[in-house]
């Protein structure tokens, strides 16, 4: 045997582990028929969940979700090209979950270059260098107009940049070319949010519920959305259901006990409060939030231990110093009562 056919032996080998591997993934994929939500791994984005409120009343609930891959599942890769030598076309393989392909392979397996572009984009976008996965991704839209795909890639890089009107005109463009996929109208409700546009952010949530019952983020995003708006009614009826399929979300408890105490229903409001602070002991929010309830039924001592151990966890919560304050001016405390003044003063400068 000589070098040129040993070379071309070993390729061939490759190949066909290539090919092998392909297949065994379909194979796990195809045991049961999930959806796309369900292969999906979530992941949140959300701000500091123990950030300072805006008022003393204010609960925190701005955790907002948006589930995505920076790899998502390929419905399909049909667009690939024949294996060169092997008499195999890649459509039928089909590897659905093929989550991080080698790019130099493709290019030896004869990948259209759109699809290259795509997965070089994600891997970009992995490593959190979103300029170049636009840029790739934007490559892979100019050689395949309506690769769906690259759209929602190219929205959520632009979600990532704060760039909120390019991803929404990415996720339209998305919705347009396939509008049966929920995520696509939670990414957008959540560019929208972010605009401030709080009643079109709530249709696409309610688009996305509507594909989707259960898709705990849609509900999480939209009972954010509802409570910015003052719709205190739905944000419980949705995180009823959330609580149903995530009865451990401190969060939503949380969330639920601010607009109970919103409807000035402070019983129901401390029952949730205090769930929440079972679930997660340091939630400085729910201390606060639960202290203020206190205050409102003129239980001082619970109020007052409540906001101490909302500072004892987060010395900085501005608000807490407002709210115990008042509570020290009522019991007569004025030193103590200017003190927490003055330093939720300094905090807010």
């Amino acid at each position: 045997m000589n070098r040129r056919e040993f070379f071309l032996l070993v390729a061939i080998s490759l190949a066909v582990l290539f090919i092998a591997g392909l297949c065994g993934i379909i194979f796990t994929c195809s045991k049961g028929k999930k959806s796309v939500e369900q292969i999906e791994e979530p992941v949140v984005i959300e701000e500091d969940e123990d950030e300072e409120p805006l008022s003393e009343e204010t609960e925190e609930n701005n955790q907002v979700n948006l589930s995505y891959q920076t790899q998502r599942p390929l419905s399909s890769l049909s667009g690939l090209s024949r294996l060169r030598g092997m008499g195999v076309f890649v459509s039928e393989i089909d590897p659905v979950n093929y989550q991080n392909p080698d790019i130099n392979v493709l290019r030896q397996m004869g990948v259209d270059q759109y699809l290259i572009s795509y997965f070089t984009g994600e891997q970009y976008y992995r490593n959190a260098d979103y300029d170049r996965a636009i840029a790739e991704y934007t490559a892979s839209i100019n050689r395949s107009v309506d690769f769906l795909e690259a759209f929602i890639s190219r929205g959520n890089a632009w979600l990532r940049k704060r760039e909120y009107s390019r991803a929404i005109e990415d996720y339209t463009r998305a919705i347009r070319i396939n509008s049966t996929k929920a995520e696509v109208y939670n990414y957008r409700g959540f560019a929208r949010a972010e605009r401030g546009e709080m009643t079109l952010a709530i249709e696409d949530y309610s688009r996305a519920i509507s594909l989707n019952r259960n898709y705990v983020d849609a509900l999480i995003n939209r009972s954010h959305s509802l409570y910015q708006t003052g719709n205190y009614r739905r944000v419980i009826e949705d995180c009823n259901l959330i609580i149903s399929l995530e009865p451990s979300n401190a969060v939503i408890w949380s969330r639920r006990g601010s607009a109970w105490y919103r409807l000035e229903d402070d019983d129901k409001a401390i029952s949730d409060f205090t769930e929440a602070i079972r679930l997660r002991g340091d939630y400085a929010v729910a201390w606060y939030s639960r202290g203020n309830a206190w205050y409102n039924k003129r239980e001082y001592d619970r109020a007052l231990a409540d906001l101490n151990r909302c500072l004892a966890i987060n010395p900085s919560f501005a608000a807490a110093y407002t709210s115990r304050g008042n509570i020290f001016r009522i019991l007569g405390n004025n030193a103590s009562a200017d003190a927490d003044f003055a330093t939720a003063q300094r905090l807010q400068r």
